[in-house]
């Protein structure tokens, strides 16, 4: 088996739209590859390329320019090989919601030849506390228990390479963190899109940017980290009748990245930490009410990226 289990060759998705007489690049010359055990995430908003790449690389669809092997098998030249390594899930879609969980669970089983998949449904369902729901219809099932069945569902195949996509989308906090926990007990690589930032940086040991099709950066999570603090954000509040003199003095600061002035406060961006005894000198002068250090996230990453 190869090191890399996903490479990723300038690969390219143009769709041409009939109506409008025009193109869109889904995906512009990606270049990824991913070890073997790894947890990588995609991260990128709605219409970036997300599901699309996915789509590419578990041989639903075909590049227009480029190719991805999976194991070290084309997708193009050799898509039963490279689908044959993996398991994937799309948000709950597929599952049939007019049968009960377990025949559904027994449904994909029998499709996918797997042995002693009575014992391994009931292995997966108490992990996933479905058992009380086991027999009853996926249609009366909540946004969280269909995605808890639906990745009960992509574990049952047993590949060692999983593709999921927002296994996490319009869940709860309490579901959310359950599907983080299950994921992270895995022996597998991982494969993860999503537009949650904290559901990527829980999991991943590294994390792809993606806009417009476009890769903007890849980074390990501990590069995340140091990138975050490069700037500071800062919150604070003053006395109303010296915010206007205030900002006024801080816009001449050449460590001050940008002032961005709300009816009670305002939000401060430092170039550096070193810039701190500066700042605070020229608060000194000022009744300051409040003032708080805001923690930047992966989102305030990608904004920076984009």
């Amino acid at each position: 088996m190869p090191e890399k289990i996903i490479e990723t060759f300038n690969l390219t998705k143009i769709y041409h739209l009939k109506e409008k007489n025009s193109t869109i690049s889904a995906l512009d010359n990606v270049n990824i590859s991913i070890d073997m055990g790894e947890i990588f995430g995609l991260l990128g908003p709605n219409g970036a390329g997300k599901t699309t790449l996915i789509s590419i690389l578990t041989t639903l669809k075909t590049p227009t320019s480029g190719y991805a092997t999976i194991e070290g098998y084309n997708v193009l030249r050799e898509p039963r090989k490279a689908k044959s390594k993996v398991s994937l899930m799309l948000e709950s879609d597929m599952l049939y919601y007019r049968i009960t969980a377990y025949d559904n669970l027994k449904f994909f089983c029998k499709i996918y030849n797997v042995p002693n998949y009575r014992e391994k449904i009931k292995k997966h369902v108490e992990e996933f506390g479905l058992e009380k729901w086991l027999y009853e219809y996926v249609e009366n099932f909540s946004s969280g228990m269909k995605m808890k069945l639906a990745l009960c569902r992509t574990l049952l195949l047993e590949r060692d390479l999983l593709f999921l996509d927002e296994p996490t989308l319009g869940l709860d906090v309490k579901s959310i963190s359950f599907i983080v926990n299950i994921l992270k007990k895995q022996d597998k690589t991982i494969f993860l899109t999503s537009h949650d930032m904290s559901v990527v940086e829980k999991l991943c040991d590294r994390v792809a940017f993606i806009n417009h099709g476009k890769i903007l950066q890849i980074l390990k999570t501990s590069q995340i980290d140091d990138l975050l603090k490069t700037d500071i954000d800062i919150y604070i509040e003053v006395e109303e009748n010296q915010k206007k003199k205030l900002i006024a003095e801080l816009k001449n600061e050449n460590y001050i990245n940008s002032i961005q002035a709300s009816n009670i406060g305002m939000n401060i961006n430092l170039k550096n930490r070193e810039a701190y005894p500066l700042f605070i000198s020229i608060l000194s002068n000022y009744d300051i009410l409040k003032i708080r250090e805001v923690k930047q996230s992966l989102e305030d990453l990608f904004l920076k990226l984009v």
